[in-house]
C-alpha cells in the first residue's frame, strides 16, 4: 500500500506533522503538545533543544563541519578517548549508525578469527528475537524470521539460539563459530531482558574457547537502562561493544569499541567510513557523555524507570500481560493490538512506540521529569481501560 508523500512507503506514518520540541515534549503544526515516550526511538537522550548540546554543535558546525579520516581533529580524538575510558576499552571506530557499528563489529570479529584460526572459523551466533540492523549482514544477524525475506541471497555465516536457553547455545556452538552477538535487552524484539546466569554462562564459554563476545548496545547503551551500558548489569566485559542512538542525542553517530585483544586486528585499508567521526556529531556526543555519565544522573534514570513501572503496575488493566525492562527502556506486553493503543495515545497527547504486534515500547528522553512520566502513564491507563 502506497502513500501520496514524496517518501518511499517504508514506514506506516502516524497522522502528525511535528515542527519543534522542547525538553521532553514535541509540538505539531497545529500547536498541539505531545509528551514524548519515544525520544526518536531512543536517540534524543537529552530531549529537545538542550542548551549545552545545541551550543556545542553550533560552535562545531561554525568551526569545522567535516574532515576526511586521513586527518585528525581534536573533537573526534576527545570523544574517542572519553568513550574508550568510560567503557574500559582499548580502541574505537566511529561511524554513523547502529547498523554500521554492528556491521563493523562483525567484520572485526571475523578478521580476528581469520588471522588466528583461518578462513573456516567465521560463524556468528545471535539470539532469536534479536535485532541488529537493516544492512544485509545485520539483517541476517537479526534473529527474526520476518526480516529474512525478499532480499535473497542473504550472507552466509549466521545461526540463532534461544534467549536464556544455555543448552540451545551449546548445541549451536560448532567449531566454526567465531563470535556471539547479543543485546542486553532486546528492544525491537519485544523489550526482552536476558537472564543473569545465562549471560554469564555464555560469557565464560566464549572466554574459554576464544570466541569473541559482542554486545549490541545501540538501543540500551548510553545510560538508557540506568547504567552506561546494558551489559554492566551482568558484571562482564565483552570483547566488542557497539553504540549509536542516544550517543548522538539527535545527530547520526555510531561506533564499535574493542578490548586490547582486538586492538591491532584492523590495519590501514581494512575498514573505513566517509562521515564517521564527524566533528559536529562528536561535539554533541561529548556533551551527552558529560551529562549522562555521572553517578547521580544514572541513579536518577534508574529511579525514574522504577517510578514509571510502579505507575504502570497500578493500572490493573486486564489487557496487561507483563511489564519488563530496565531504567527508561520499558516494554508492556498486552492482549490486543499495540498499534491501536499507540494511535489512541497519540490522540490523547502521548507518543509511544511498539515492538511487535502486542508490545508497547517506552523510551522517554533520559531527562524526562517525574511529572511528565506521571502524565504519560495516566494516558496509557486511559487507553488500556
Amino acid at each position: 500500500m502506497g502513500n501520496n508523500l514524496p517518501l518511499m512507503s517504508t514506514y506506516a506514518y502516524l497522522p502528525v506533522n511535528l515542527v519543534k520540541g522542547e525538553g521532553s515534549c514535541l509540538y505539531d503544526d497545529n500547536g498541539v503538545e505531545y509528551i514524548d515516550f519515544t525520544s526518536g526511538i531512543g536517540v534524543n537522550s537529552l530531549g529537545y533543544a538542550d542548551y549545552e548540546w545545541t551550543e556545542a554543535i553550533t560552535n562545531a558546525v561554525c568551526t569545522l563541519q567535516h574532515t576526511s579520516n586521513i586527518f585528525l581533529n581534536q573533537t573526534t580524538l576527545s570523544l574517542a578517548k572519553k568513550l574508550t575510558t568510560l567503557a574500559n576499552m582499548d580502541k574505537i571506530f566511529l561511524c554513523n549508525s547502529g547498523a554500521e557499528a554492528n556491521e563493523g563489529a562483525i567484520k572485526l570479529a571475523r578478521k580476528y578469527s581469520f588471522d588466528k584460526y583461518g578462513e573456516n572459523r567465521n560463524k556468528i551466533l545471535t539470539l532469536k528475537q534479536s535485532f541488529h540492523g537493516r544492512t544485509l549482514a545485520t539483517l541476517t544477524a537479526t534473529g527474526q524470521d520476518k526480516f529474512h525475506n525478499y532480499y535473497f541471497p542473504f550472507p552466509e555465516g549466521f545461526d540463532y539460539f534461544e534467549t536464556n536457553n544455555i543448552e540451545d547455545f551449546k548445541n549451536k556452538l560448532t567449531s566454526d563459530v567465531c563470535a556471539v552477538m547479543m543485546e542486553a535487552i532486546q528492544g525491537e524484539g519485544g523489550v526482552n531482558t536476558l537472564n543473569y546466569n545465562f549471560v554469564n554462562s555464555v560469557y565464560e564459554t566464549c572466554r574459554e574457547k576464544d570466541i569473541i563476545l559482542i554486545f549490541d548496545e545501540v538501543q540500551c547503551g548510553i545510560g538508557r537502562t540506568g547504567k552506561l551500558f546494558g551489559y554492566e548489569h551482568f558484571n562482564i566485559n565483552p570483547d566488542i561493544v557497539t553504540v549509536a542512538k542516544g550517543l548522538g542525542a539527535g545527530l547520526p553517530i555510531g561506533g564499535f569499541l574493542c578490548n586490547e585483544k582486538l586492538s591491532e586486528t584492523f590495519n590501514p585499508g581494512d575498514h573505513g567510513t566517509t562521515f564517521g567521526g564527524n566533528p559536529v556529531a562528536c561535539a554533541g556526543a561529548l556533551v551527552v557523555l558529560d551529562k549522562i555519565c555521572t553517578k547521580e544522573t544514572l541513579t536518577e534514570i534508574k529511579e525514574k524507570g522504577e517510578y514509571l513501572v510502579s505507575l504502570l503496575k497500578n493500572i490493573n488493566s486486564p489487557l496487561i500481560k507483563e511489564i519488563r525492562g530496565k531504567g527508561l527502556m520499558i516494554g508492556i506486553e498486552i492482549e490486543g493490538n499495540s498499534s491501536e493503543i499507540q494511535k489512541q495515545a497519540l490522540e490523547k497527547g502521548l507518543l509511544i512506540l511498539t515492538a511487535g504486534k502486542n508490545v508497547l515500547r517506552l523510551l522517554p528522553p533520559l531527562v524526562i521529569s517525574k511529572e511528565e512520566i506521571k502524565k504519560g502513564a495516566e494516558i496509557i491507563k486511559q487507553c488500556l481501560n
